[in-house]
């Protein structure tokens, strides 16, 4: 599992031209699953980005978390995370397939809600337009694999 966290001001996604997520302060995430995930390793992920402490306190060091500002998320399904370059078309053989893909998806957006953290979320598959304040810039990448 993959995921991208973007610390953002404000974002929304577009799905047909119509608004289907929008937070203020928060985290933006991609989000894409492979070969192997699970529900542990959705609930290992949203343990480490929860408690990811890259917002600044009041000496503007990065020791709060998202549960420490009460911050929100826009979630947003994201396969193309686990594109393979062996020329010039990517390949998308990493990625986990559609249907359990969709299912891991709904758990992890599900699993942060329970986390009491409002979860905004685009829609799975469709051609979504994503529009965001990227604060700081502060983006980080967190691979299960790494954990």
């Amino acid at each position: 599992m993959k995921v991208i966290v973007q610390r953002s001001k404000e974002a929304s996604v577009t799905v047909e031209k119509k608004k289907v997520g929008i937070i203020d302060y928060g985290f933006v995430l991609l989000v894409a699953f492979t070969h192997g995930d699970d529900d542990k390793t959705v609930e290992k992920m949203v343990d480490k980005i929860t408690n990811l402490r890259i917002f600044s306190d009041e000496n503007d060091k990065l020791n709060l978390s998202l549960k420490d500002v009460k911050g929100s998320v826009l979630s947003i399904s994201q396969f193309t995370l686990y594109a393979k370059l062996n020329g010039r078309r990517p390949s998308f053989t990493d990625a986990l397939d559609y249907k359990e893909a969709k299912r891991l998806y709904a758990y992890f957006n599900d699993v942060l809600s329970s986390y009491d953290i409002n979860v905004q979320k685009g829609e799975f598959g469709a051609d979504m337009k994503v529009s965001l304040i990227n604060d700081g810039p502060v983006t980080i990448i967190i691979d299960s694999n790494d954990f």
